[in-house]
């Protein structure tokens, strides 16, 4: 199957934040391992996720410095995560993730 660059990309942020919301990866470092997409890949992916009206945040753990926290999503927007979960293995297998 022939799937557009526009595709992927928006399935690769519903992933990418149904992965934050289940608490699977919520950091880069582990959005990287349960991917495999590269560091820089993770990192415009998270900051996109506002273009689909989805809330993602990063909280930094209390008492510590230097960015030790979790993102997490506050709100989906428009986006059903019921939907999302219902279809994470046809997600997975256009994204060629793990």
């Amino acid at each position: 199957m022939d799937v557009s660059k526009t595709r992927t990309s928006f399935y690769r942020r519903l992933y990418v934040a149904w992965l934050i919301d289940s608490g699977a990866a919520t950091s880069v470092p582990a959005l990287m391992e349960a991917t495999g997409m590269p560091r820089r890949t993770a990192q415009d992916t998270l900051s996109a996720l506002g273009e689909l009206d989805i809330d993602c945040v990063f909280e930094q753990q209390e008492g510590e410095r230097n960015h030790i926290g979790r993102y997490v999503i506050r709100d989906w927007g428009p986006i059903d995560r019921r939907w999302v979960e219902a279809n994470l293995a046809k997600l997975k297998a256009i994204l060629s993730y793990p």
